[in-house]
């Protein structure tokens, strides 16, 4: 199995090509640009494929970060799976997966901790866990101050933590804040190895976009 994992959730722009087979990860990619996810992000796969020496045929599934995140960068990604699904024929799966469980998981921690990402607006998109493989609550968009305080309590991982210390007293500043696709798609492996079913490729908007129709606008449009 030969996975293609892609994220652009949170202002990362992140790929990475991982042989399920063996466990290895073979080339990976990641930038930081809450303003280039597609610019950035096709050149990214082809850097990533060309230092792996494979070829996007040889693709035999393709894992995307579904969101908790941004309306604008997280469509980039989903849509340029989708289209890769489709270029390949159907010969290449596509799946879904959480970003904050890939985040969660690159943590590592066997107790329990919150994952929490920027959600701008002064609010984050967080999730509790048990440990780096287990989500104990849907993910969700709150401002810090309004989380329970005991979930805030909690070790904390993410740039939405590191954003909002002051709410996250438990901050684990040694631990990446930025999500990364090369324990994406591990993880993806992990759960596809046990039987386990992933999400579809649907995104977690959470809320409305930003951007409006606007109300009673004027007509313009001879008669």
């Amino acid at each position: 199995m030969l996975m293609l994992a892609l994220d652009t959730a949170t202002p990362a722009i992140t790929v990475a090509l991982h042989d399920a087979d063996t466990g290895e990860t073979l080339a990976a990619a990641d930038q930081v640009d809450a303003r280039r996810h597609g610019e950035l992000l096709l050149p990214s796969v082809d850097r990533v494929l060309r230092a792996a020496g494979r070829k996007l045929a040889e693709v035999t599934d393709i894992v995307v970060g579904v969101g908790p995140g941004p309306y604008t960068g997280l469509r980039v990604g989903l849509a340029t799976a989708e289209a890769f699904g489709a270029a390949l024929g159907g010969s290449a799966r596509v799946h879904g997966i959480c970003s904050l469980d890939g985040l969660a998981y690159a943590s590592g921690l066997e107790t329990p901790f919150v994952v929490a990402t920027d959600a701008r607006r002064k609010e984050v998109y967080w999730a509790r866990y048990a440990d780096a493989r287990t989500r104990e609550s849907e993910p969700a968009v709150d401002r810090p101050a309004e989380i329970d305080p005991g979930v805030r309590a909690l070790p904390a991982v993410g740039a939405g933590a590191v954003l909002y210390a002051d709410a996250f007293p438990a901050l684990h500043e040694d631990l990446p804040a930025d999500l990364s696709a090369a324990p994406l798609a591990r993880l993806a492996a992990e759960r596809l190895a046990r039987g386990e079913e992933l999400p579809p490729p649907r995104p977690l908007y959470l809320r409305r976009p930003d951007a409006k129709v606007p109300a009673n606008y004027k007509v313009v449009t001879p008669k």
